[in-house]
Parts: C-alpha cells; sequence; structure tokens
C-alpha cells in the first residue's frame, strides 16, 4: 500500500486547536461538561484536547478515558481475543454534558459501542461526539459527528492512520491506498 500524508504535525496542531475553540463556543466554561477519550487513540487526542483547553481557558478539564471492547458488536466474532484497556472515569456523569471523542470516525460503530459504554456510568444530559478525521461515505449507523477536524472521501481498501508524537515520535495522518496495477 502507498501512503499519503493527509495532515502534518504543524496541521494537526492547528486543528485540535480548532476543535478547542468550537467545544469552548458549545461548553463555554466547561463546569458541566466532560470529555471521554474512546480507547486506546482517543485517550491521545482527549489528552491534547484538555491541555489545549487548559491553556486557553486557564482552567481544569474533567477527562476520562472508555475502553468499549465488551460493548463491541464484533466482540466474539475475533479470532484473537479482544484484550481490554483501561476505562478511567472518576467523576460522575449524571446529568453532565459527555463528549466522547476518536480519531478516526469510520462505520459509526465504535461510537455506538462508546454510547452503550459510557450508559452504565450514568445518565448524562446530552452526549456529543468530536473526532480528528471523519472518513465520509462509510456509515454503516444513522451517527454523526458534532465537532470534525478534517473530512475525507475514501473508498473501503483504505486504511487512514493518525500518528501522535507520543506512540510514534511525530503527529501526522496518513492515508494507506492500495497500489495500482
Amino acid at each position: 500500500m502507498k501512503s499519503t500524508e493527509i495532515l502534518n504535525s504543524l496541521q494537526v496542531s492547528h486543528t485540535i486547536r480548532r476543535l478547542c475553540f468550537q467545544l469552548i463556543e458549545n461548553h463555554h466554561d466547561f463546569s458541566n461538561s466532560v470529555l471521554v477519550g474512546l480507547q486506546p487513540n482517543g485517550v491521545y487526542l482527549v489528552n491534547r484536547l484538555k491541555n489545549e483547553l487548559e491553556k486557553i481557558h486557564n482552567k481544569k478539564i474533567q477527562t476520562g478515558a472508555l475502553d468499549i471492547t465488551f460493548y463491541r458488536d464484533d466482540f466474539r466474532r475475533k479470532e484473537q481475543p479482544l484484550v481490554p484497556s483501561v476505562t478511567n472515569i472518576d467523576f460522575s456523569i449524571e446529568n453532565k454534558k459527555v463528549v466522547l471523542v476518536d480519531d478516526v470516525f469510520y462505520t459509526g460503530r465504535t461510537v455506538r459501542s462508546g454510547l452503550d459504554a459510557i450508559m452504565t456510568f450514568g445518565r448524562p444530559s446530552k452526549v456529543e461526539f468530536l473526532t480528528l478525521i471523519e472518513r465520509r461515505f462509510s456509515r454503516h449507523l444513522p451517527i454523526r459527528a458534532d465537532y470534525i477536524g478534517q473530512s475525507i472521501d475514501t473508498i473501503s481498501e483504505e486504511k487512514v492512520l493518525v500518528e501522535w508524537e507520543e506512540e510514534h515520535g511525530k503527529d501526522q495522518i496518513l492515508l494507506y491506498s492500495p497500489k495500482r496495477k
């Protein structure tokens, strides 16, 4: 497969900053709002959002990490057993505005799993969804993102990979496409 850079490190940084301002427009001082990253990759993004929001807002933002392993609809279909990650939600979500965060929005199944999982922690007043990359034209479920960093058109044979500095040494978003014959 050949790779094409969708966003470089500077563009990722600018996109995250723009998403923060959109969040501020809707959540003001975050006194009744929390950000929850879907494990594993949404947690990198939620940490970046938290750091940037706290710089801009000069106020602590509540964030958490949510493991959706046992809520996935393909949990029992995998040949290799899925290994759960860590859920870390050390605050009440009851009557709070919850923003679920993930790096790539593709079929909608991960978000659906996240919605099911978050409800085990209480009843939020509202749930929104933020994604860094939206792959359009591939939804399996009628779910949409409230905050989108970048929308791209892809075919099912393509793969989008978000690389984070903490894990890969630099921030970048790549599109892997099959080589044409």
